[in-house]
């Protein structure tokens, strides 16, 4: 018998958060009675609470539906590690000695139904998840997909067999999107394991980079003997793999299994040959932007390769794909003026969309809006920051979202500016201030930046920039 067959209820503490989210329409397909509790009230929960999910913001017990409250010993509670634990609904539940799980670990239940692709990696988790799941829908494979951001394809972060014999079959494909965070991907046991990089990153749970590194050869060892792992060629020298096959991918590296030749840029469009094991894929148009997704397409082509996919499906798959909301979005492209909403909030992933804008876009002048995401985060790659900030040609400097974090003394947005070479800097937050002096500037291409609170700025720009003369 599933574990969850013995579940009536599925409570969810932070049900706001993307991963929360897909589990929470995840039961609430199979038909549980889902409802929970988040800080803020978001579009995201607007869209769940259309779904049939009852969600209450207030940080109170009574806010827990009764149904939950009277039935506890058939209630599942799911909750991130985001939620602190001095919260009222947390402490009740956890004194009450309800079923309680994270996140990653229910997650990890699930997909060892399935035969899993898991993508992992500090940068580029979510675009490579949501192609590897179109893919799979091109190729007619009836599959599961958790991701980390609502792929345009589906307007969601969820993906579900339509046929219910898949959920009980051993052999469907299930897309995760891996979390190094929280070392949440250490509950995910993988037929298919992507690594994308193995950056400094979240340093507030590892003691150091090399602290990340072993967790993700940790991670590695657990995936399925007869299976692959796929490595991006520049952390190949860091991760070993000994108990299964290993393959390589880069941009455009030919020592890598898989890469990319003949790329070629018409339109705004990339076309590539992707160049495998197998042969050559030729002629792949890229419909994600930007030409850091050259690098994640080889890490999908040798994804769907190791699946068994074919190339014609592959070619669609990758072709088809709309993009993911929040990376390189367009929301504004016009005569004079487009403007670009990211989610980049480390300072790779800000060079990299920085530098595919400047492709897309050369001689003109972009204007970057960026709000540093942790204190711990821009405490410790400030320079990393201001480098990759320096290739904008101005920058609107936002306060730090702190998330889950008290501040530290002396760590702000300042420390960033006083880094920087550039010194087309503004100190500023207010959004309607924001708005006004992109509006006074007449910006070229307009980005803006972050994984906090900026994308409230999305609606008022875009707003404003498409009225404008």
């Amino acid at each position: 018998m599933n574990f969850f067959d013995n579940i009536d209820n599925v409570y969810f503490l932070g049900i706001g958060g993307i991963g929360m989210s897909a589990l929470a329409r995840y039961f609430n397909k199979l038909g549980k009675s889902v409802s929970g509790y988040d800080l803020t009230r978001s579009d995201l929960t607007d869209r769940l609470v259309s779904e049939g999910i009852s969600i209450s913001y207030a940080d109170s017990v009574d806010s827990i539906p009764a149904g939950v409250r009277n039935n506890l010993d058939r209630t599942l509670v799911i909750y991130t590690p985001a939620v602190p634990v001095t919260n009222e609904i947390f402490v009740y539940l956890q004194q009450s000695k309800v079923e309680m799980h994270k996140r990653a670990r229910v997650l990890g239940m699930i997909a060892d139904n399935y035969s899993t692709i898991a993508v992992s990696g500090t940068h580029g988790k979510t675009t490579n998840s949501c192609v590897i799941a179109n893919i799979l829908s091109c190729a007619g494979k009836d599959n599961f997909a958790f991701l980390g951001g609502i792929s345009r394809n589906i307007d969601s972060n969820l993906m579900m067999p339509e046929a219910r014999e898949r959920f009980e079959s051993a052999d469907t494909w299930l897309v995760a999107e891996a979390d190094e965070f929280d070392r949440s991907f250490l509950w995910l046991h993988p037929k298919i394991t992507i690594v994308t990089y193995v950056d400094a990153d979240h340093l507030d749970i590892y003691k150091d980079r090399n602290d990340i590194i072993q967790t993700f050869n940790k991670f590695v060892d657990q995936n399925s003997e007869d299976g692959v792992v796929i490595l991006n060629k520049v952390v190949d020298p860091l991760v070993r793999v000994e108990k299964c096959r290993k393959v390589t991918y880069s941009e455009s590296d030919a020592s890598a299994d898989f890469h990319a030749a003949n790329i070629r840029l018409s339109n705004g469009v990339y076309t590539i040959d992707a160049v495998t094991p197998e042969g050559v894929i030729s002629d792949i148009t890229i419909g994600a932007k930007g030409r850091v997704n050259i690098e994640n397409t080889m890490a999908c082509v040798a994804a769907a390769v190791s699946a068994g996919i074919s190339h014609d499906s592959i070619r669609q798959g990758i072709a088809s794909f709309k993009g993911v909301k929040r990376r390189l979005e367009f929301h504004v492209q016009k005569a004079g003026c487009t403007y670009i909403d990211d989610y980049a909030h480390h300072p790779r992933e800000l060079m990299a969309t920085i530098k595919s804008v400047r492709e897309l876009f050369p001689g003109k002048r972009i204007t970057g809006i960026f709000q540093p995401h942790l204190f711990t985060r821009t405490r410790d790659f400030a320079e990393g920051f201001a480098e990759s900030l320096d290739l904008l040609d101005d920058l609107i400097l936002m306060d730090i979202y702190p998330a889950r974090e008290k501040p530290i003394p002396g760590v702000d947005s300042k420390m960033i500016a006083g880094l920087m070479h550039n010194k087309n800097v503004t100190l500023m937050s207010d959004h309607k201030q924001i708005v006004d002096k992109v509006l006074a500037d007449k910006a070229e291409v307009v980005l803006t930046l972050g994984a906090g609170s900026v994308d409230k700025l999305i609606a008022p720009l875009t707003k404003a920039l498409n009225e404008k003369d």
